[in-house]
Formats: C-alpha cells, structure tokens, sequence
C-alpha cells in the first residue's frame, strides 16, 4: 500500500468535502421533511446522504485520515440524524421524548470523549454505539420511505429501539472511563 496522499493535519480532503457537503444538504432535507415527511424524493435524498457515511470513511481510508475528518463526520452524523429525528417530531411523527434522550446522549458522550482524549484516552466508537447510529438511520428511513410510513410500529419500534442503544452505549462508555481512570490512577500510584 502506498502512502496515504494526505497527512493528519490536511484539511482540503477528498473525504471532507463529502462530509462538508452532507452537512451543507442537510437543511434541504429538513425543509423537504417540514413540507412532507413522506415521499420518494425526500427518502432518496436521506438514502443518499445516510450513506455518503460510509463513502467518506472508504474515502479517507484510501487517502488518509485526518484530525479535521475525524471531528468533521461524526459531526455530519450527529447534525444529519439528529436533524431529522427533531424534524419528525415537529411534524408529530415522531414523540419527543426519545429523540430528546437520543441528543442529550450525544452532547454528553461528545463532550466525555473529549474530556477523555485531552487526557490522552482515545475512546474508540463502540460496535452498540455504530449499531444505534444505524438503526436511527433505519427509524428515520421507516417514516420517510412511501411503502412503509404507515407502519408506525416499524418507525416507532426502530426509534425506541435506538433509544435503547444510545442509553446502553452511553453506559459503556462511562465504564470505559471509570476504568481508564483506575487504570491511570494505578500507574500513577505504583509506578512499575
């Protein structure tokens, strides 16, 4: 494998113009939500954008990540999905309570990771934590797509469910705090 084309500290990527764009689409695919949160358009545009995730993770795999990409997609995810779940609830598709759950989470986590990584602990995505993301993305899909926003259980279900993850990969990740803590704190004290 050749060397990646551009260094950690690149901001002008190939992979960050996918992500800067899923950002700068998203409030069209608000709009159209607000409009009419049921139809083909307005699915086709979430498919498209729910999936340029992963074109931008295979992007900057075969470039090279950076620091500016990994602070730059999760942000995409967080303002895309978050986004969309809030624009459910305004048009009464969606209940409030778990989405608000959903982004409290986030804001939390974002921030503990944070703290965590001045630290000098990286703190991995978890498997629960992409597996929330991926079945958020599938609530929101369930309501959008024609064929099946009628199934209220399908949305519904999808969204508690993502609910779930997000409290339960909220707690790993605490534990994986609270952990790396007695952990740095052992060194510290017996340092062998």
């Amino acid at each position: 494998m050749s060397d990646p084309a551009y260094g950690p500290s690149a901001i002008a990527t190939p992979a960050n113009y996918v992500t800067m764009l899923r950002i700068l689409v998203s409030p069209l695919l608000f709009a159209m939500i607000s409009r009419e949160p049921s139809g083909w358009l307005v699915w086709a545009l979430w498919t498209a954008l729910a999936l340029t995730d992963g074109v931008d993770g295979w992007i900057a795999r075969r470039h090279g990540t950076t620091r500016s990409g990994a602070f730059l997609d999760p942000l995409a995810d967080k303002v895309l999905v978050l986004g969309a779940l809030f624009s459910l609830v305004a048009v009464d598709r969606f209940p409030v309570w778990p989405v608000v759950v959903i982004a409290v989470r986030e804001v939390f986590i974002s921030l503990y990771r944070m703290w965590w990584g001045r630290r000098g602990l990286a703190m991995p995505a978890r498997k629960s934590a992409k597996l929330k993301t991926l079945v958020q993305s599938l609530a929101v899909a369930a309501v959008l797509f024609p064929l099946t926003t009628d199934w209220i259980w399908l949305g519904d279900g999808l969204l508690y469910f993502a609910t779930f993850l997000a409290v339960f990969s909220a707690l790993q990740y605490v534990w994986d705090g609270s952990r790396a803590a007695t952990t740095m704190e052992s060194q510290v004290t017996d340092p062998t």
